[in-house]
């Protein structure tokens, strides 16, 4: 048995209890934590829905927007279908596309020099997280000046935002429901959030036959992203009782239908069911922010460039069990009312759903073949700990903690 497991198992840890009454108390709790909930986001969701981009733009008063997409997406054809509804319109579309997954300061300066003599007045981001996020970054840089830098946190924009509208092909990050741009800094290739109210979408439109497009891979990893939103958002010290609502429907989305899109890629109502999730959990995160599991994967694509949502699929797991000490309670509300009214550790059954969607995906369950040397844990541990999301994980998440997580998953 793993420390973490001994942890998460230790005998008269009360926090751990399957009393009625301690299940009462953790939702008093959630219902009595303060929250300010103004929903930013015009959410427009269907099939063939889309179609509305030019109406919904020039219903918003734009006229020159920015089309931020990767290359992928001009290859997919979603760059030229897109340019179609917006210039049929009367919308004089500009083009971006020089920038990749996990895009950096240096991308979204790139994206600052292409838009600012073209004089644009909105931008669309088209895409997966990455063009969600590079086009939040040229909008903050492009209206308030400055560099990326100066935006980590949350706040920090003084000068008005052009609008934006966000179209996800992808049911992953959940970016187009949140006012957050993570960007990596191009030295270190460490993520920042940069978040501003300013900075949400003024329209998402989420149409889940843009989402069959996309490789099996892209799925399976953009769709454990959304999963490991949804269960980090159920137990962060910040949780309050709308990112309960929404994270705890997020998960029910995801959970039932990730097996399925992995299975039958052209199911659209599977499809639809992942991209409203994926929605659902960045709602969540906006109100609740993330965790452990963020906070331990962002060195692995920084120093490793392991993809993200395997990062998550591997350390998930383990970072649930070592919660569970602490929040054995919160995780008992995502398990179905059969297993939830079992015995043993809700910690340890939620952990192991977990690795069973990842290994139906074929996402691997070891960060030793992933190519990591176990000499780096260490330096590992010590960027984990930095990092932002951490701060707002159910127990304090320290440099040992940490290093104990990635020793468990290596």
């Amino acid at each position: 048995m793993t420390e973490i497991q001994q942890m998460a198992a230790a005998p008269g840890d009360t926090t751990t209890s399957t009393t009625e009454d301690t299940r009462t108390r953790v939702v008093e709790r959630d219902v009595m934590t303060p929250f300010d909930y103004q929903p930013r986001t015009r959410l427009v969701f269907g099939c063939g829905t889309v179609g509305r981009l030019g109406a919904l733009a020039a219903e918003m008063g734009c006229r020159r927007p920015l089309l931020v997409a990767d290359h992928g997406l001009v290859t997919a054809g979603h760059v030229a279908l897109a340019t179609r509804h917006l210039a049929a319109a009367g919308l004089d579309v500009v083009h971006f596309h020089d920038f990749d997954v996990n895009p950096d300061t240096t991308m979204v300066e790139a994206g600052c020099a292409v838009a600012r003599p073209r004089k644009i007045d909105s931008i669309i981001g088209l895409g997966g997280g990455s063009s969600m996020d590079c086009a939040k970054g040229i909008n903050l840089l492009l209206t308030n000046g400055g560099r990326m830098e100066d935006y980590r946190g949350y706040g920090k924009a003084t000068q008005p935002m052009l609008p934006m509208i966000g179209v996800p092909t992808t049911a992953g990050t959940g970016s187009e429901a949140q006012s957050y741009a993570v960007i990596a800094d191009a030295a270190t290739h460490m993520k920042m959030a940069c978040g501003d109210p300013k900075a949400a979408f003024r329209v998402a439109i989420l149409d889940p036959e843009l989402t069959l497009s996309q490789p099996a891979y892209v799925t399976a990893t953009s769709g454990f992203d959304a999963i490991a939103h949804a269960v980090e958002t159920a137990v962060t010290t910040r949780r309050t009782a709308v990112s309960d609502c929404f994270g705890r429907e997020a998960w029910r989305l995801l959970d039932a239908n990730y097996e399925t899109v992995i299975d039958r890629p052209d199911d659209v109502e599977a499809r639809a069911a992942m991209h409203l999730g994926a929605f659902y959990a960045g709602l969540a995160i906006e109100q609740s922010m993330l965790g452990a599991a963020h906070a331990c994967a962002n060195p692995l694509t920084a120093r490793y460039q392991i993809t993200h949502g395997v990062a998550l699929a591997i350390l998930l797991p383990h970072v649930v069990r070592w919660n569970s000490a602490t929040a054995a309670p919160l995780y008992r509300r995502l398990l179905p009312p059969v297993d939830a009214a079992g015995g043993g550790d809700p910690g340890e059954r939620l952990a192991t759903r977990l690795r069973a969607l990842a290994s139906h995906a074929g996402l691997p369950d070891r960060l030793r073949t992933e190519g990591v040397d176990p000499d780096d844990l260490s330096l590992l541990a010590a960027d984990a700990a930095r990092q932002w999301t951490g701060t707002f994980n159910p127990r304090p998440l320290t440099v040992a903690d940490a290093l104990e997580v990635y020793r468990c998953a290596f």
